[in-house]
């Protein structure tokens, strides 16, 4: 359980491309919501930690969204991004552990979450919402997807309740959805939730 805190665990898994989380696409519910947003929103600062192969980072990065962070303490995912992605600012990606982010230094008008929160060793999910709240800025959203499901086993992903989620998150979030999502991709269908909250 400790490896999923070390930089080595998941440069691993990169380089041997053992990522079955992985969907080789964008989610269908972030794309959906992506695909809603107005045009104001896309200059908003946005984070997408935890972002792995940033699927949902290249596709905002696409549709002319222009103040997009990716952070991921693992160097593979973001020399490949970089690579297919050679546009996006450079300073923009960043090698670090989120949990070492200074609030003082970044401040996110929402989150991304896809994948994320899932690959964290559980026994940080508090810490992960503290965090994620310091980063936001006051009325921030953090939107995005968590399993809702038991994998039942000592390695990422690692699932979850609606019930746990909404104890844990409304200590620093008032909850605005955290629904079942209904357009998930087929390998996921009936086992995610879409959230949507704001940082109190």
């Amino acid at each position: 359980m400790e490896n999923v805190n070390q930089v080595q665990f998941w440069q691993q898994r990169y380089e041997q491309d053992s990522i079955g989380w992985d969907m080789g696409q964008v989610s269908p519910p972030l794309k959906a919501y992506i695909d809603q947003l107005p045009e104001s929103a896309k200059d908003q600062a946005i984070l997408v930690p935890g972002a792995g192969n940033a699927y949902e980072v290249g596709y905002l990065h696409e549709q002319g969204f222009t103040n997009v962070t990716l952070v991921d303490f693992a160097p593979a995912p973001i020399q490949a991004f970089a690579k297919r992605y050679p546009s996006f600012p450079a300073e923009n990606l960043i090698c670090a552990d989120f949990f070492e982010l200074s609030a003082e230094q970044y401040q996110f008008d929402w989150v991304l979450e896809q994948t994320f929160f899932c690959a964290i060793n559980p026994a940080r999910r508090d810490e992960y919402i503290a965090q994620m709240a310091a980063l936001l800025k006051p009325n921030g959203k953090l939107v995005g997807l968590l399993f809702d499901k038991d994998f039942g086993r000592q390695e990422p992903p690692f699932g979850g309740t609606k019930e746990e989620y909404h104890q844990r998150f409304s200590t620093r979030f008032d909850i605005e959805i955290i629904e079942p999502s209904d357009n998930s991709h087929p390998a996921r269908q009936g086992s995610e939730l879409f959230i949507k909250m704001r940082a109190k």
